[in-house]
């Protein structure tokens, strides 16, 4: 005899990240995780950097500081914000709390890879909603509920597509939900959406006591090494997710510099500015091509390429990689006929379209 785990932890694929590393190439652009190629806030840095001094010093179990730099930036009570380690341990803190055998949750077809893992790890099931052209569609979501729908999670703008819902198709699909359904609005990038018809979903997570908004300081805020995200709404939901947490979840730099990063509004504006003067120079780069690249507002293109020849995806990845370029391949998101491309910096940004050029004229 031995211990063995749930029987449904088996059946889970873990979690991968992008790559990082090309065997043999040492000049490498990682374009397949969607970090903010300007870095990090310097005073983030400075705050990050003076924390080390008191590393024997456990950290403010409570947030109090960054919960208050968050609720000062945006105009939030405090005390309906909970912080992470990063805005993964808020859906694994929803699935603890919310989530048994036998329940459901929802998902728009090409959803998140974490959400299904949330659903796996409570022997619970993922039901995607199709979508059109890449876009979550409201009244697929709402004809997917069912008495066991527990959590609906809508990731806006969507990885890996860059697509989003306005505001109005939100509130639709909020209506739409029986109360004791939890909407959980994942708006990771909300930052890089410059259109006039988006919103995060604070005013109906403020408003409503079924409606959660989650943050992450990992994308526009450039801190994915410290893990760091957050999320927004009823004081319920909140205290119930903080009943379930470590009480020691976020570590004391990390605090220190995500408070920091969040009062530095500047960084986020000039990161915003090079991601949208880049986003609209590579989508036309990559549709001069003739390659077909997803209309993204998000801070990565998803481009889609021949489903046989010589021009396909694994195909294209491996010229990448042999240029040094890392992108992310998806057939974990049962799209092995796209690529997922992160706004990189200046340079890589244009070793990117030389790279690309080369592999269509080839």
């Amino acid at each position: 005899m031995q211990p063995e785990p749930l029987n449904n932890i088996l059946d889970i694929v873990p979690y991968k990240g992008g790559e990082a590393q090309i065997e043999g190439v040492s000049k490498i652009y990682k374009l397949s995780s969607n970090e903010n190629p300007l870095g990090c806030s310097g005073t983030a840095r400075a705050a990050y950097i003076q924390a080390a001094d008191a590393l024997n010093i456990y950290p403010d179990g409570a947030h109090d500081e960054l919960r208050a730099a968050i609720a000062t930036r945006f105009g939030l009570d405090a005390g309906r914000i909970i912080c992470t380690n990063g805005s993964d341990e808020v859906f694994q803190l929803l699935g603890r709390t919310y989530l048994q055998p036998g329940d459901e949750i929802i998902q728009s077809e090409y959803g998140f890879l974490v959400y299904r893992l949330i659903a796996q790890q409570s022997g619970a099931k993922c039901i995607s909603a199709p979508t059109k052209n890449f876009t979550a569609q409201v009244d697929a979501i709402l004809a997917a509920v069912t008495p066991k729908t527990k959590i609906i999670f809508l990731d806006n703008p969507s990885n890996p597509c860059g697509t989003y819902i306005g505001f109005d198709e939100i509130k639709r699909l909020h209506s739409g939900l029986p109360s004791n359904i939890l909407l959980v609005l994942d708006a990771a990038y909300a930052e890089y959406v410059n259109a006039n018809d988006y919103s995060a979903g604070l005013e109906l997570a403020a408003t409503f006591d079924n409606v959660l908004m989650t943050r992450t300081f990992s994308k526009i805020l450039g801190l994915a090494a410290l893990r760091i995200g957050w999320a927004y709404g009823p004081q319920r939901v909140v205290d119930a997710l903080n009943r379930v947490r470590g009480p020691f979840n976020v570590t004391a730099p990390s605090l220190c510099a995500g408070a920091a990063a969040m009062r530095d509004m500047s960084f986020s504006q000039e990161s915003n500015s090079h991601n949208q003067k880049w986003l609209d120079i590579l989508t036309k780069e990559i549709e001069d091509l003739g390659l077909a690249p997803v209309k993204s507002v998000a801070n990565f293109v998803l481009v889609g390429f021949a489903q046989n020849g010589a021009k396909t995806a694994d195909a294209c990845d491996e010229f990448l990689k042999s240029k040094g370029l890392i992108v992310r391949k998806l057939g974990a998101y049962e799209l092995p006929n796209h690529l997922r491309i992160s706004i990189g910096t200046d340079e890589a940004n244009h070793a990117l379209i030389a790279a690309l050029r080369d592999f269509m004229r080839e």
